[in-house]
């Protein structure tokens, strides 16, 4: 992969010619909107330049800027790691030591330094082949889970809630004394019972919504850091 900018944050700040997009009969109104955002967007650019696999990358990139949680030797699971960009930064952070696992519903091209898997991680047993695979506790569980949107706020927020429940049950059962869990929101934040939760077991938790979340978009990502341990979970 290219070398990566100072700061994460300049990328939206570069000047590039805006790219027009021809109207085509084969494409709706929709789609050529999406068409020129992706054309348009520094950060499709950055990821492309950069070889990563998605802007979401960038997301990553900003949340660590700030929380400074990827390092050298982490042990880290990755839940809904397809296409793989939040992977290759860890792996990448990792600089050739600990441990990176993921899961997704979709296929995830291989990475080298990550053991992927390809299954839902609702299922009963993904959680089950997730340990086994990460053979010990983990220092950080991240998720950019998001359920299908459905284009009704609180029927996308709520979704993705039950993500976050599902992710955040992982995280207790995994994580490491000290340990990180990150995961993607909808405008709202996580339920209050959950938040509460969430409190409870960690020593700090804080919701951001890094440079590279487009403007548009409801999402954000809770960040809870420094896992009490199981025993107070």
């Amino acid at each position: 992969m290219g070398k990566l900018t100072k700061s994460a944050k300049e990328v939206r700040g570069r000047h590039q010619l805006s790219v027009r997009v021809k109207t085509s009969k084969y494409r709706d109104k929709s789609s050529n909107k999406w068409l020129a955002r992706q054309l348009n967007d520094p950060y499709v650019a950055e990821s492309k330049r950069l070889g990563y696999r998605s802007r979401a990358a960038f997301k990553l990139i900003q949340l660590d800027e700030k929380y400074k949680f990827l390092g050298k030797g982490k042990r880290i699971v990755d839940l809904g790691c397809a296409p793989g960009g939040w992977t290759q930064v860890a792996v990448m952070r990792n600089k050739g030591l600990g441990k990176v696992v993921g899961i997704d519903i979709l296929e995830t091209q291989p990475i080298e330094g990550a053991t992927l898997i390809q299954q839902d991680f609702t299922q009963e047993d993904a959680a089950d082949k997730l340990k086994a695979l990460l053979d010990g506790e983990a220092d950080i569980v991240m998720s950019d889970m998001a359920a299908n949107t459905t284009g009704h706020q609180q029927t996308d927020h709520l979704r993705t809630i039950a993500l976050v429940e599902i992710a955040y049950d992982f995280a207790k059962d995994v994580l490491a004394e000290g340990g990180i869990f990150i995961a993607k929101v909808f405008k709202g934040g996580a339920e209050a019972g959950l938040l509460a939760d969430i409190k409870k077991n960690f020593k700090k938790v804080s919701h951001c919504k890094p440079d590279a979340s487009r403007s548009g978009s409801p999402e954000e990502y809770l960040v809870a850091e420094g896992f009490k341990g199981k025993e107070q979970a």
